[in-house]
């Protein structure tokens, strides 16, 4: 009987008998070593794992999302000893700051996106990538029920579960209606490469129409009116470049229709962009209005149909106007995904508007699911809900009052777990904690002085109104993406030795110090080749200068080598031929 032989009769009898769960048969065939093992199932049919194998089993880190939290967030995850699932309906990353560019052909669109796969495959971890929408989060089975459309029938859509032990959701925002009538059937959106394509489309079969030779000079007016809603940065930028494309490139190729062309920006507020400095927006409103932009604040759009949009005035006594449009893009305002508001009805965040996290990205109530970017907001502690546990915390030698010195020994502490405490200081001037201890006692404070509980609380009772929730950008949401990585890497390292502040409430320390956000400044692209800046240090630039900072700090922040490349090859064809005016 030849070796061969030998070696199957074994593993066949081995096989065949279900009450053997495990052996190793080793023996020597004519002077040779021959090893036989047999993994055998128990009668119930179920997989047995071996408990080295799930002991050295690597933690599966599931991340839904695509956009700038999730994408900065794989960038930078390092640690090998994950093993990463990528969820989202889109493949791509896309840089949408540049998406008011696409949709006027500044930029192509295949110039700012970079597929998620190219992004991850030079990686030293195990990162996979599934095209599917997350549709239901089971937070107490740890699983995600997702759906994908890649089937050949497109009536069935595929539906995936996916275990995980860690959860990261970046999923984003879509664009809020506020349950106006009209605006999700007749107003365009600006959150997705395909709506700038949408878009771009749409301007160029605008004037395609107007040039009709049937139409009279009113219907020209009416197809050639664009209307956009909302004054913030991307609204801005937007009108302003739809602006410099018509009057640059669309008026050389439809000239008998130049004169009908007209744009309105209308905003709610009084002013537009009035998250910027004053001077920013005054030399704004004032540009628009030389150019010929129609700016018209106070004005709260009420209702829009397929021929006309109603706009109610705040100040003139709630007067509705009406007027006709040809196309009208809607740029105000983000709302909440269906999954996220399911699952925030599951664990009980059901009267809040987006998910909220603690200072680490964990949602509350959820010990191993993080969230950032715009689906989530950080709940900032007050430190009024903690100032038993504070003043507990810094008494140590428990007599009851408080030392200038004493306080002093936690106060970066206190900084670190309450940055409202350090923003009170310096917006009011105080350079440290005696100044605020001599706000609270009316006296000049030295170490010697003692506060007790209630003097405690008086010098502390202010510094909560210093919080404020950080705005739905991208900077942020890169920012919360690299800082989650980069706690994910230290994992173990920060369990053996914590780094961040005292706990208060509990012993010990924070394995982490809690995410900052660090504003780098922001820019508000006006047309004709003007940007506004407005940088750290309340400095602030506006005019061609402030351009090719805007130039440069875009390229700087692609997400790859090949979208620079492209984008500033698309601005250097843009300033010799011309924008692309094809619309496709």
């Amino acid at each position: 009987m030849s070796k061969m032989e030998v070696f199957k009769r074994f593993s066949r009898t081995f096989n065949e008998n279900s009450t053997l769960a495990r052996m190793l048969i080793v023996f020597t065939v004519g002077g040779g070593g021959l090893m036989a093992y047999s993994d055998a199932k128990p009668e119930n049919g179920m997989d047995v794992v071996n408990p080295s194998e799930a002991d050295t089993r690597k933690k599966r880190v599931v991340v839904l999302g695509t956009g700038w939290a999730a994408t900065s967030f794989l960038k930078g995850l390092k640690n090998s000893e994950y093993d990463v699932q990528v969820i989202s309906p889109r493949n791509y990353f896309a840089f949408t700051p540049l998406l008011p560019s696409v949709t006027c052909g500044t930029v192509e669109p295949r110039s700012i996106v970079e597929p998620i796969r190219n992004i991850v495959r030079k990686k030293n971890i195990d990162v996979h990538y599934w095209e599917a929408e997350c549709f239901k989060v089971d937070a107490e089975n740890k699983k995600v029920y997702c759906r994908s459309n890649l089937t050949s029938n497109p009536n069935e859509k595929e539906e995936i579960i996916v275990d995980y032990d860690y959860l990261v959701i970046g999923i984003g925002a879509r664009s809020n209606t506020f349950n106006i009538p009209g605006v999700a059937e007749n107003c365009h959106f600006l959150k997705e490469i395909e709506d700038a394509q949408k878009i771009r489309r749409t301007i160029i079969d605008c004037f395609e129409r107007a040039s009709l030779p049937s139409l009279s000079d009113e219907e020209r007016k009416k197809i050639l009116h664009f209307v956009v809603v909302g004054g913030g940065p991307t609204g801005v930028e937007f009108a302003a470049e739809l602006h410099d494309y018509i009057n640059e490139d669309l008026v050389k190729l439809y000239p008998k229709v130049k004169n009908a062309v007209k744009i309105t920006l209308l905003e709610a507020t009084d002013h537009i962009l009035n998250m910027f400095d004053k001077r920013i927006t005054t030399f704004a409103e004032e540009k628009f209005q030389r150019d010929g932009i129609d700016v018209k604040t106070g004005a709260m759009v009420v209702k829009v149909s397929d021929k006309d949009i109603s706009t109610k005035e705040l100040k003139n006594g709630g007067a509705v106007s009406t007027m006709p449009y040809g196309m009208v893009v809607w740029s105000t305002g983000i709302g909440t995904r269906p999954v996220i508001m399911d699952f925030m009805k599951q664990i009980g965040q059901a009267n809040r508007r987006v998910l909220a996290t603690d200072e680490w990205m964990r949602v509350e109530g959820c010990n191993n699911i993080y969230a950032m970017g715009d689906c989530a907001t950080i709940n900032q502690r007050k430190v009024m809900e903690d100032i038993l546990a504070i003043f507990g915390k810094a008494d140590k030698d428990k007599s009851g009052t408080l030392t200038v010195k004493e306080f002093q020994e936690v106060l970066d502490d206190i900084c670190d777990r309450y940055p409202q405490v350090g923003l009170y200081l310096k917006n009011n001037q105080m350079r440290s904690l005696t100044d605020l201890l001599k706000d609270s006692k009316g006296n000049a404070a030295k170490e010697s002085i003692e506060v007790n509980l209630e003097e405690f609380k008086s010098a502390l009772s202010k510094v909560d109104s210093q919080m404020k929730n950080l705005p739905a950008t991208a900077q942020v949401a890169a920012q919360q993406g690299s800082y989650l990585a980069d706690c994910f890497n230290r994992m173990e390292e920060c369990e053996k030795n914590p780094e961040g502040p005292l706990r208060f409430r509990g012993e010990g320390r924070h394995r982490f110090r809690p995410f900052r956000y660090k504003h780098f400044g922001q820019f508000a692209p006006l047309g004709g080749e003007q940007t506004a800046a407005q940088l750290p240090g309340d400095w602030v630039s506006i005019g061609h200068s402030s351009q090719w900072l805007w130039y440069s700090v875009y390229a700087s922040k692609l997400v790859s080598w090949r979208t620079r490349a492209l984008v500033i090859s698309d601005w250097g064809r843009r300033f010799i031929f011309g924008r692309d005016s094809s619309g496709i």
